[in-house]
């Protein structure tokens, strides 16, 4: 097992490098290239049972050409159609000058190979069908055998097969790249549609709580600018117009409290009085989880530090939302981790499960990754949340000590 992955390992870096550096593969080809056509021009294809090795030598001129053709294939991607044409031209030469012709037309073949992988469908027929032709009908008229041989059958075969590899792969090619494409173009739009709603969300409570405020303000700071004034000579007008302003601050509240609603989860209370949670009740938290059958497992070393409200407020949710997300998408079987560290003039919140490898906790279905990334920014940090190698989800947010909010200025 430990060979089957350090072999794949290193035939994916090899990849990878061969991809970055394209003249160096095509360097090592051309000389593969040679060293197949050296061995085969030793071999006599018109032997009494078949092709016969060690019957003949290459001529000079042959060696020559096909060191020509071999470097001109180090130059396939720059310039595929002129490596195509020089070592087709130097092919006819090859077929009509000696006789058995060695097998310079080898190269001709792989650069068809390339043309056909770099170029659209119309111009890979017209341009295959040419060098067959050329090629094919070169080695039949000028060849020293029949014209119905195998080797001109096989000439003919084999550049057939190079045009249809090379579309081939011109063709799964344009299919990943489409497929690439369309991907990230879907991964573009829900983003931007996400941040759309939530952009068109904050506008429109900003407004209603810009209705409230402003109107309801107005009249409690017209209605006791009138109290002042009339208190001392006229009480009961001093009193109806307190009334105007306790009447018109319970509506100010009411409205408030159904506009700050819409924020709130489905399970929290109307009008919340008990302080703010944080880090103190984590404890409850976890014990509420694990009652709910998820076991937690915590480590917390944040050596004694008293946090500011919001970033103490903002770790305990973002524990709670990925510890949620975690009770919801990782399976019946996960088990998760949360660690709480201060690191220098930091505080990292970590939160990991085992569940399946994909969780569901990116499927796009609401905003909870989307919430913590917002208020971790808000105060400066950062939040980063993924899948795990092997299986599981991971959520980190990395919170300054020292927050970026009023509070703390």
């Amino acid at each position: 097992m430990l060979d089957v992955t350090l072999t794949a390992t290193w035939f994916a870096r090899t990849q990878r490098w061969l991809r970055a550096h394209p003249l160096a593969f095509d360097g090592a080809l051309a000389v593969a290239v040679f060293l197949c056509m050296l061995a085969g021009s030793f071999a006599d294809p018109n032997g009494r049972h078949g092709p016969e090795f060690g019957t003949r030598t290459p001529e000079l001129l042959s060696v020559v050409l096909m060191v020509l053709v071999s470097g001109a294939l180090v130059f396939r991607r720059r310039n595929p159609m002129a490596v195509l044409v020089f070592t087709t031209a130097v092919s006819v030469v090859e077929l009509v000058a000696s006789d058995p012709p060695a097998p310079v037309a080898m190269s001709a073949v792989i650069a068809l190979y390339t043309v056909a992988s770099r170029t659209d469908r119309p111009t890979t027929w017209r341009v295959g069908l040419l060098t067959m032709t050329v090629l094919t009908g070169a080695s039949m008229f000028f060849g020293s055998t029949p014209w119905y041989t195998q080797e001109n059958l096989g000439l003919f075969a084999w550049t057939g097969m190079a045009g249809a590899a090379g579309d081939a792969v011109r063709s799964r090619r344009a299919f990943v790249d489409a497929i690439r494409e369309r991907a990230e173009r879907a991964e573009r739009t829900r983003e931007e549609e996400a941040g759309r709603r939530v952009a068109e969300e904050r506008l429109r409570i900003a407004r209603d709580l810009h209705d409230v405020v402003a109107h309801h303000i107005a009249l409690v700071n017209v209605q006791a600018g009138v109290a002042a004034h009339v208190m001392d000579r006229r009480p009961d007008q001093a009193k109806e117009a307190l009334a105007h302003v306790r009447e018109a601050s319970r509506s100010a509240l009411n409205e408030l409290r159904a506009t700050v609603g819409l924020l709130r989860q489905s399970g929290d209370p109307e009008a919340p009085t008990e302080p703010a949670p944080g880090l103190d009740v984590l404890d409850e938290l976890v014990i509420t989880f694990r009652q709910a059958g998820l076991p937690v497992e915590v480590a917390r070393c944040t050596d004694g530090i008293r946090l500011s409200a919001a970033v103490d407020l903002a770790a305990y949710r973002i524990i709670q939302e990925a510890l949620t997300n975690v009770q919801k998408h990782a399976g019946s079987d996960a088990k998760a981790e949360v660690s709480v560290i201060r690191v220098g003039q930091t505080l990292e919140v970590t939160v990991l499960d085992n569940g399946a490898e994909s969780d569901g906790q990116t499927d796009g279905g609401g905003h909870g990754l989307l919430g913590m990334r917002e208020r971790v920014t808000a105060l400066g940090g950062a939040l980063t949340a993924g899948p795990r190698y092997g299986g599981g989800f991971r959520v980190q947010a990395i919170l300054p000590l020292m927050a970026r909010t009023g509070e703390d200025r």
